[in-house]
């Protein structure tokens, strides 16, 4: 069993990497890539026991990036933890996540909720600042009732707290995982609010900036769209990726390790650091 995206509350996951680490050893997951949101935190915690571990842990991160003023996340797998790019990268995403959280509040406190960004960063702790932690505040005070609706309500795409055009580019995204070996995959290509049409000019833009991979399955995905990405990936020469997208054990419907089976006429992505 295999999952190459999965978050740990190093960004808006709710276990720590050597608790997401031990629930992929019961889950009987082979390889895992830990892909936290614009951070590697995770890996330096695990340091003194992956050798020892059942589980081959591959290098990972999710970048948040900017592609025709929608928001579009890229995944990089066996990453060098090591690299200077890398850590430049995050640092600058830790910069532009904490503006984004400070512009978050700033519209939470006009409608109302002025407590909103000092609650979120507490809930963070020493993790980047996310939207969940925004989320879990909104549902603390009550103001919602669910994760979901602070999202639907607030937090969403177009909504009234949403905050856009702050991410790099996808092509400087993609640059940055290039520069530290590493191999960029578009997450969860069918979960963009987007046209068909658009959808395939963000994949087509994605590969001709060096893309390498689709993530053609992920958890909760729809009948059928891992046989079309199958078919985008034949399209345009790009190797497939899967992962469970896990966050939570909480969250019920979304199991580690747990997706749609890769269409075997796809080309996996682990072979191209095989």
């Amino acid at each position: 069993m295999i999952d190459l995206h999965c978050h740990t509350n190093c960004s808006d996951g709710t276990l720590t990497p050597l608790q997401l680490l031990q629930l992929a050893q019961e889950s009987g997951v082979q390889k895992l890539a830990i892909t936290d949101h614009d951070t590697v935190a995770a890996y330096s915690q695990l340091e003194d026991i992956i050798q020892g571990s059942a589980v081959e842990l591959i290098p990972g991160v999710e970048f948040s990036s900017q592609w025709d003023k929608h928001s579009v996340h890229i995944v990089g797998l066996n990453i060098d933890l090591q690299h200077p790019t890398l850590h430049t990268a995050v640092a600058h995403q830790f910069v532009v996540r904490g503006q984004r959280a400070m512009r978050i509040g700033f519209k939470l406190a006009q409608l109302g909720f002025g407590d909103a960004y000092a609650g979120a960063l507490q809930l963070a702790g020493d993790a980047v600042i996310c939207r969940p932690h925004f989320a879990r505040y909104l549902v603390q005070q009550g103001v919602v009732t669910s994760h979901a609706s602070a999202f639907e309500k607030y937090l969403g795409a177009g909504k009234l707290a949403d905050i856009q055009n702050i991410w790099p580019e996808l092509t400087t995204v993609i640059g940055w995982i290039l520069d530290c070996g590493g191999v960029p995959v578009l997450a969860h290509p069918s979960r963009y609010k987007m046209t068909r049409s658009k959808r395939m000019n963000l994949i087509r833009d994605f590969t001709e900036a060096g893309g390498l991979a689709l993530e053609v399955c992920c958890a909760n995905q729809a009948h059928g769209v891992a046989e079309h990405m199958a078919d985008i990936c034949e399209q345009y020469n790009l190797h497939a990726s899967v992962g469970s997208d896990f966050h939570s054990p909480n969250y019920h419907w979304v199991k580690l390790g747990k997706y749609p089976p890769l269409p075997k006429r796809c080309l996996p992505v682990w072979q191209l650091w095989q």
